[in-house]
């Protein structure tokens, strides 16, 4: 399935235009079937209200997070290191215009950046151009790696679309050189999918998570909307439907 198909697909199922569909039925059915539309609108500003309060989207996060954990002082040895994609940064007006990594990757750019100079393993790279755009992920996470942090590159993957697609193309690379036992680099709430994909791939995978999501304090802010809250419940609710999809996808091609 193409990366437009599957990604078309899923905006219909994630917030915020999944909640925005129920509430539009709400007000559909206010001139056809009333006593269907009240508690209809109910659901959906309920189910808006808590898809934008901290202290739910934090502790969905969590449900995800504590299935990994950041490594210790006493790292597990592996014989390279994968960074993954996390978009793109389109014209960047203070990068003249070129594309460039955006703040997701640059979050795990920067914790692959110091698991390389704590252990000297070799960097690979991997994400394609799903958007389009003149530089591949891969090719910006290079250049980001090697001017702004000074850590070499040893392998770039730049015709994936997809976290399954990374790792698949990736093992392929590292095949060739012989190495299988890696160090997995991507955010703490995608590190679940992301080490069973690459598992799946051949890979014997040292999980190295980053950007845990934390609290300073729970004060009455936590339980008011915001967007921010609402921007996790959308990678909350991408990262289980990416673990079921792959779940499926994972047992029709071992049929």
């Amino acid at each position: 399935m193409s990366w437009f198909i599957t990604n078309f697909i899923a905006a219909f199922l994630l917030p915020p235009l999944s909640l925005l569909l129920v509430f539009a039925l709400g007000i559909f059915l206010l001139y056809r079937r009333r006593k269907f539309a009240k508690p209809l609108l109910l659901i959906a500003f309920g189910l808006f209200w808590v898809a934008s309060t901290p202290y739910v989207t934090d502790g969905a996060l969590h449900l995800l997070e504590k299935r990994t954990a950041a490594p210790g002082k006493q790292l597990r040895d592996a014989d390279a290191i994968v960074i993954l994609g996390g978009g793109t940064y389109f014209g960047a007006p203070e990068y003249a215009g070129q594309d460039t990594v955006n703040w997701l990757t640059l979050t795990r750019l920067r914790y692959g950046a110091k698991l390389q100079r704590e252990t000297g393993k070799p960097v690979l790279v991997t994400g394609g151009k799903p958007l389009g755009g003149s530089l591949s992920e891969a090719q910006q996470m290079r250049a980001a790696l090697e001017q702004d942090f000074r850590v070499p590159v040893r392998w770039t993957e730049d015709a994936s679309d997809n976290t399954f697609e990374n790792a698949r193309y990736s093992f392929q690379i590292l095949q060739q050189a012989g190495i299988k036992r890696i160090y997995l680099v991507t955010h703490a709430w995608h590190m679940p999918r992301s080490a069973n994909v690459f598992r799946s791939a051949g890979f014997e995978v040292v999980e190295a998570p980053t950007a845990f999501t934390t609290r300073n304090q729970t004060d009455l802010f936590t339980f008011l909307p915001n967007a921010k809250s609402l921007y996790n419940s959308y990678f909350f609710a991408h990262e289980v439907i990416g673990l079921l999809w792959y779940r499926v996808r994972l047992a029709i091609s071992n049929i």
